[in-house]
């Protein structure tokens, strides 16, 4: 057995694995093009894309604008197939102007979480009116953490825009980075990926019968290996998130320095830390954070204005500061987002082979499983 292609609607992806989109600036438009020429869905993350940008701290607004334009156009330019996605969140202040942005470049699907998009689909109605809309070449996919608020998602676009979502992605709370759960429920078995998944899978059927439209689901969190993606594949999902294992690669486009913390990280290094923006966030435990930790951060003035939920004078140092310093290798001034397996990874390698183990994982999977089914 070989993995299926990903659909969403008409635009059809040679592999169901998705590079997770990583801000801030770690999923530019090199790792995402090299995602995509290997047949997947390589993923521009939009958060602060515009940081290195002379003028971000007079003109955030028009910096980030300007940089996601480009980095959309330079992989386009390097792809050869595959599918190009940018990440949005909807906790972003300049949320809006990040979407018209992706849907006039050409994007082909917008993955958008941080909370629920429950407009998303009228930007496409205002790029694209009536009919258009329906047939765009950008597809729109939430990204939720249960069956419930994808129902919802499903009702409001459909009651307010006539427009059904062109698929999930759920994440469950292994993954790196913000996490869309109380820090109670981290580690709570009912709110695991396995459980959660097939929540979402059983929430949007009905739609897709009352529709006749196929909504696939990703699962996303804690996914490393071929196995991992043949396993949910059999909890129902028609693809995979993946954004730990490609940080440590050649292609990623954060500095060596921040992908060495990748190959270095112990499963004791792993916590779960208070954001700025007010939630919960998986990260490499380092010299940065232990300031943190001990009061050694004190509150700042704040040029961004980045992401509602922020309140730069109470929380003791900036985001979108703290993960471009990490970007840049400039580790004491920052830290990295990690997802629970970090402590796995062993090496940086390339993209190619990284997929290409990944195929063969999931074809040796199903060999062994058939082999057992035989030997009974």
């Amino acid at each position: 057995m070989k993995l299926p292609e990903l659909h969403f609607g008409d635009q059809t992806a040679k592999l169901p694995i998705i590079q997770g989109g990583m801000g801030v600036g770690i999923s530019l438009s090199g790792l995402a093009s090299a995602v995509a020429n290997e047949g997947g869905v390589g993923v521009i993350a939009a958060a602060m894309i515009g940081m290195g940008e002379s003028d971000v701290s007079k003109n955030p607004t028009e910096a980030n604008i300007r940089a996601l334009r480009e980095e959309i156009r330079k992989a386009k330019e390097r792809m050869t197939q595959g599918l190009l996605g940018v990440n949005i969140m909807v906790a972003l202040t300049n949320f809006a102007d990040l979407v018209r942005t992706s849907i006039r470049e050409g994007a082909d699907v917008i993955f958008s979480g941080a909370g629920l998009p429950l407009d998303l689909p009228k930007y496409l109605r205002e790029e694209l009116p009536g009919e258009l809309a329906s047939k765009a070449r950008t597809k729109l996919v939430p990204i939720v953490s249960s069956g419930r608020a994808a129902g919802v998602l499903c009702k409001k676009w459909l009651m307010h825009y006539n427009y059904l979502p062109d698929g999930f992605v759920v994440e469950g709370p292994k993954a790196g980075g913000h996490l869309g759960f109380k820090p109670e429920q981290i580690d709570n078995p009912d709110f695991q990926l396995e459980k959660i998944l097939p929540e979402v899978v059983e929430a949007v059927r009905p739609f897709e019968l009352e529709t006749g439209r196929r909504i696939p689901v990703i699962a996303a969190g804690g996914v490393y290996t071929g196995a991992d993606i043949a396993k949910y594949l059999q909890l129902g999902a028609s693809g995979v998130q993946m954004g730990t294992r490609f940080v440590a690669t050649h292609e990623c486009d954060a500095d060596l320095a921040f992908k060495q913390a990748f190959v270095n990280a112990r499963r004791e290094d792993v916590t779960v830390i208070k954001s700025p923006v007010g939630m919960p966030g998986r990260a490499i435990f380092n010299e940065f954070l232990l300031a943190v930790r001990e009061g050694r951060k004190k509150p700042f003035k704040c040029p961004f204005h980045c992401i509602k939920s922020c309140d730069f004078t109470t929380t003791p140092y900036c985001i979108s500061q703290a993960l471009v310093s990490a970007k840049k290798g400039i580790m004491k001034h920052g830290f990295a987002f990690c997802g629970e397996n970090v402590w796995r990874v062993d090496k940086i390698t390339s993209v190619k082979e990284l997929m290409g183990g990944l195929k063969q994982e999931f074809e040796e999977f199903w060999e062994l499983k058939k082999s057992q089914f035989v030997n009974k």
